[in-house]
């Protein structure tokens, strides 16, 4: 190895878990903080309910929801929350649905593959890169990602959106929520899952739906058969047990006790401004490493929509961008995996359908200190990289 190798760094992170989901568990996690868990009970028992309108009251109050706005758990993450949306809401009028990112392509997909939606718009962007927002049209429905986990792309406010819509807007918020300002008042349909900015488990979704989502539930029936597991309404009114922590299926009562940990940890740390800080400050280690970075940058192009959660970074040594594509693909894996094996930075790789890079999460669980431990590490492991390529 070469001796002007950087020596390796002295400090590891203290928790190593930097995944996009699911993401670090709150600091001071343990199993123990489950053990009032209503395990074994039906879920429909009173002891098991008050968990689960526990999560709803938490979780409402936290994020400051308008009071007519109603919220609940629903099946399948937040892959479930987004296709009930689509499923229940979807087809009488057209439809605006922006992709820059894996997941926007996928609601896409859904839209003119399954439900066969002809009048269907595209808004579309490189990985990057922001469709022209200026481009939508409110007089149709609206669907878009707030931050593209995937590509570390978000957009930067609510300006864009109408106050005075026709359309509904469907806001897939899963990399966002607990860790953005999100301007509730301008989104009709808001979904997430307890596996991201809590560092929650998964297969559980949040469902938000504001009075307007809830008049077309009640107002216009799907032409297509939708699944009981998607099913919001009930003889033309909406469920309201959904709501009242009355779930469509049968949930993990140990997820749920969980969330409840988690949100009780948001509430002690300063509730969404608390987390919106601790999130901010996370991204401002990282901000100031890849402003003297010689081979790293963001893979956001616009400062104002760069993502503060899943942070994406591309490789910007000439060296590497002159490398082969599978050969770029290789070696950042490698990367990834020479950093785990060290046990500093786990599942930091760039989500499979995206371009080569890494991606690091740096929402609220994150200690700030962990992030700073790393840095060190990233350019250490790249210097053996480079050394071990060229050797």
């Amino acid at each position: 190895m070469s001796a002007t190798l950087p020596a390796k760094p002295a400090v590891r992170p203290r928790c190593p878990n930097f995944s996009s989901g699911p993401c670090a568990k709150r600091p001071g996690w343990s199993p123990a903080v489950l053990a009032d868990a209503r395990l074994a009970r039906s879920h429909r028992s009173r002891a098991a309910r008050a968990k689960l309108v526990e999560v709803l009251d938490r979780s409402r109050a936290i994020l400051g929801l308008p009071a007519a706005y109603r919220i609940g758990i629903v099946p399948g993450s937040d892959t479930g929350a987004v296709e009930i949306a689509l499923w229940s809401l979807l087809g009488p009028r057209g439809i605006d649905m922006l992709a820059w990112e894996s997941f926007g392509k996928s609601w896409f997909s859904d839209a003119a593959q399954q439900l066969r939606l002809s009048d269907l718009r595209k808004l579309e962007a490189p990985y990057g890169r922001l469709p022209d927002l200026a481009q939508v049209d409110f007089s149709r429905d609206v669907v878009f990602t707030w931050n593209g986990t995937t590509s570390g792309v978000r957009v930067p406010d609510g300006g864009w959106i109408l106050a005075q819509r026709e359309g509904l807007v469907i806001c897939d918020a899963t990399s966002a929520v607990f860790a953005m300002p999100l301007p509730w008042d301008k989104l009709d349909v808001v979904t997430w899952s307890w596996q991201k900015a809590l560092g929650g488990e998964g297969a559980h979704g949040m469902l938000v739906l504001s009075p307007r989502a809830v008049a077309r539930l009640e107002t216009y029936r799907p032409t297509w058969p939708v699944p009981k597991l998607f099913q919001l309404t009930s003889a033309g009114r909406v469920n309201e047990g959904i709501f009242r922590g009355e779930t469509i299926n049968t949930p993990s009562l140990l997820c749920a006790e969980d969330a409840i940990d988690s949100l009780r940890w948001a509430e002690s740390v300063g509730g969404l401004a608390g987390l919106i800080g601790r999130t901010e400050a996370n991204f401002a280690a990282i901000a100031a490493w890849v402003a003297r970075s010689s081979w790293a940058g963001f893979l956001a192009e616009d400062p104002a929509a760069r993502s503060t959660t899943s942070v994406c970074l591309k490789f910007t040594d000439p060296w590497f961008t002159g490398l082969a594509a599978e050969r770029q693909a290789a070696l950042a894996k490698a990367l990834a995996d020479h950093l785990e094996s060290e046990g500093v930075a786990f599942d930091i790789g760039a989500h499979r359908d995206a371009p080569t890079g890494l991606r690091i999460w740096a929402g609220a669980t994150v200690e700030t200190a962990d992030l700073v431990a790393l840095l060190p590490w990233l350019d250490w492991a790249y210097a053996v990289l480079r050394s071990d390529s060229a050797s």
